[in-house]
């Protein structure tokens, strides 16, 4: 049985520090727009996937295949960044979508949670 994940996408050419901004303001924007999916997944699951992409112009495709393919996709614009597509939140019907996607932040090194 499949774990219905929710998944966040940034952007890997952006600091740390900014791509977890980025992501959280895409999953409260997704929350805001799709209560009803994101009660269902919290309930089922609460499982959560920080994923990266090389840059804007791969998000904006990766958005675009999933707006095409008729999947709930949110995306955030930096105003801060000039508005710049920083960020997106996928339902977890992405799972195929985003499957060769890697981990956000693994290049920085391995985080250990305490």
């Amino acid at each position: 049985m499949h774990v219905p994940r929710f998944y966040l996408v940034t952007r890997d050419d952006l600091r740390p520090g900014v791509q977890a901004c980025q992501a959280a303001h895409a999953a409260l924007d997704f929350a805001v727009r799709h209560p009803d999916l994101i009660g269902d997944w919290h309930s089922t699951s609460n499982t959560l996937v920080l994923l990266a992409v090389p840059d804007e112009l791969a998000l904006g495709w990766l958005c675009d295949d999933a707006t095409a393919l008729g999947l709930r996709v949110v995306r955030f614009h930096e105003p801060d960044l000039g508005f710049e597509l920083t960020a997106a939140a996928l339902e977890p019907a992405a799972h195929r979508l985003v499957s060769n996607l890697p981990l956000a932040l693994a290049r920085w090194g391995e985080v250990k949670i305490p």
